[in-house]
């Protein structure tokens, strides 16, 4: 059973035409917004306050008790 599965998807994706340039459309999109965006609009603040980790683990543990 396991192995139809896979043979199913293997011919599938062996006979696509316009299928390989959605794939490649998805994966650039994906690849946009989860390496370029994430860089530009989510940056590491906790890096950017605290010198070291023991700093940041405390902050962190502050908030988490203390919000």
């Amino acid at each position: 059973m396991f192995k139809k599965v896979i043979r199913f998807y293997a011919d599938g994706f062996r006979n696509m035409t316009w299928g390989r340039r959605l794939w490649g459309i998805i994966l650039i999109k994906l690849f946009i917004m989860f390496a370029i965006l994430r860089l530009l609009f989510f940056p590491d603040i906790l890096k950017q306050q605290f010198d070291n980790d023991e700093e940041r683990s405390n902050h962190v543990l502050e908030q988490l008790i203390n919000p």
